[in-house]
């Protein structure tokens, strides 16, 4: 039966943890459930809803959890489920929702599943991964690659087949064509319903399901443009992926999973979308009521973004998605770091707070990856302290997500800021203590009481936690949409540049009264114009004619 839903998840803002990098709480110099808890009350008055974890569950951490040996336990580096039940019940208490990653496409060589799967071809689990014949060639059954570099395809010598792998060789796929594997990660889903948390974040969404003809995809060529998903240095942006991924069975269990969690009250998924086509395929997840409530992908999560990307990417959603609720990610633990990507490393106030505002403002829940409340900016890792398995094969070029994934600096004065009294497993970056939690704290102005201050006050915007936004025309250094709710309009407007501009109001626009409770600045209305100085940004109560 399905459960009320106060849909909380409609409009609320996600704050992810990176658990390995946000506080150690018994000094082993990896970051703990334990941690986080003692953490809730700086998140609560951050002024966020929820909490996204990346993976604490037992894992070898060859991908750092996100290859999983046991879907129903904690990795003993993070802690116990009796720890899981404390962090749970705390953050209830401080009225933030808890979602958990779930790494459902693929698990470690080291599940129990796995290693009976390989044993042989004739065990109980032999087809619960993605086995296939060699070529008579001796060569892999097609020319799937992996994200991680090379074939999608490792050799077994007991099966003498191969197994499937999108990511490492030690992260197999699921044979989601298996009723009983769907069933078996519908259960792991069911048991963290049960322990009480509010929802997932679901890992590769859209990766599940794999072509059972195992029909090669398509030549795509050398890419010389842009591509938010894999940087062009790697093999895998050379091809069309029309059969590893995104297949039509894909959906058929997302019904499975989205009728699971509709029987516990107020929960939610959000999807992560890696495809050929993101925002085609985020719409496509997150239409009508049985699929994902919400999904992201890479288009904001790549270098671009002037005026004129982001009007493009925000003109084609809004074509394609119709009644699709997106979530809007600027930064996560897979990419460069906001403050670098976007703001070339610098420590401009004013730019970073237009990024902050501009997110929160969109249609949609906003998710805001830790540090970024800081203005943290990519660290600069040495190779022999390289600790991403993705980063050490692509280096040079390409050196990984390392340098998004330091230790969250609590205080400038203390041993390895606060985050641990030994020394961490990457170490803290030297640039990111003077942007310490507590020098912000004690900073009027600085970007740590900005975001505070705007989330606050956004939490009483009923228009821009639910309305629907209409994207004013593309202008090449402004970007400019409103947002309206049973009869209130707001007008959001952001300068993407670093030169001042005079952006004409549009003549439905009658009258304007800037909201100058929200921390913004750089913006002066007159008649009708608005002068933006650098990066200026600007949210106002409008009358329409």
């Amino acid at each position: 039966m399905k459960a009320k839903n106060s849909e909380w998840w409609r409009g609320g803002v996600v704050y992810q943890i990176y658990p390995r990098s946000y506080q150690d709480s018994n000094n082993d110099g990896i970051g703990d459930l334990v941690g986080i808890t003692e953490r809730l009350p700086y998140i609560a008055a951050l002024g966020v809803d929820a909490i996204w974890l990346s993976p604490f569950f037992k894992s070898p951490m060859k991908d750092f959890g996100y290859d999983v040996s046991d879907y129903c336990d904690i990795d003993p580096m993070f802690g116990t489920l009796e720890d899981a039940k404390v962090m749970i019940k705390t953050a209830h208490d401080l009225g933030i929702k808890v979602i958990i990653d779930q790494v459902l496409s693929h698990s470690s060589d080291q599940h129990p599943w796995f290693i009976e799967s390989r044993s042989s071809r004739s065990n109980d689990k032999a087809d619960w991964y993605v086995w296939a014949n060699a070529k008579q060639d001796g060569n892999p059954p097609n020319n799937w690659l992996s994200i991680f570099g090379g074939s999608a395809w490792q050799w077994d010598t007991r099966r003498r087949q191969y197994y499937m792998h999108n990511f490492l060789t030690s992260q197999p796929d699921l044979n989601f064509h298996n009723p009983q594997v769907q069933q078996a990660l519908l259960d792991s889903v069911r048991f963290w319903l049960d322990l009480g948390i509010d929802g997932f974040r679901l890992d590769t969404a859209n990766f599940y399901v794999h072509d059972a003809q195992l029909r090669d995809n398509p030549p795509r060529g050398e890419p010389t443009g842009f591509d938010p998903a894999v940087p062009t240095t790697n093999p895998y942006s050379w091809q069309w992926h029309k059969y590893d991924k995104s297949q039509p069975e894909n959906l058929d269990f997302m019904r499975r999973l989205r009728a699971l969690v509709d029987e516990y009250p107020d929960t939610t998924m959000v999807g992560e979308i890696g495809d050929d086509d993101g925002l085609a395929r985020m719409a496509e997840y997150t239409k009508g009521d049985d699929l994902l409530h919400m999904a992201y992908c890479f288009d904001l999560l790549g270098d671009a973004h002037d005026a004129t990307f982001i009007h493009g990417v925000l003109s084609r959603f809004n074509e394609i998605a119709q009644d699709s609720w997106p979530s809007w990610a600027l930064s996560n633990h897979d990419c460069k770091r906001l403050a670098s990507r976007w703001g070339q490393d610098s420590n401009n106030l004013h730019q970073l707070k237009t990024f902050a505002a501009f997110q929160l403002s969109l249609r949609g829940s906003p998710c805001i990856y830790q540090g970024d409340e800081l203005g943290l900016t990519e660290a600069n890792i040495a190779f022999e302290d390289l600790q991403d398995p993705y980063g050490i094969t692509m280096w040079p070029e390409f050196k990984g997500r390392d340098g998004c994934r330091t230790p969250m600096p609590w205080q400038e004065d203390q041993y390895h800021a606060g985050f641990s009294n030994v020394q961490p497993w990457l170490p803290v970056a030297t640039e990111h203590l003077n942007k310490s939690v507590l020098t912000q704290q004690q900073t009027p102005g600085s970007l740590l009481h900005f975001y505070q201050q705007f989330l606050n006050w956004r939490k009483g915007q009923t228009t821009l936690l639910k309305g629907d936004m209409q994207l004013l025309p593309h202008h090449q250094q402004v970007v400019a949409f409103t947002r309206q709710y049973q009869g209130q309009t707001l007008l959001c407007v952001f300068n993407f540049s670093d030169q001042a501009v005079t952006w004409t109001l549009p003549s439905s626009i009658a009258q304007c009264s800037p909201i100058n409770t929200t921390g913004l600045s750089g913006a002066v209305v007159q008649t009708s114009q608005i002068e933006l100085a650098a990066w200026g940004s600007l949210i106002a109560e409008v009358t329409t004619v």
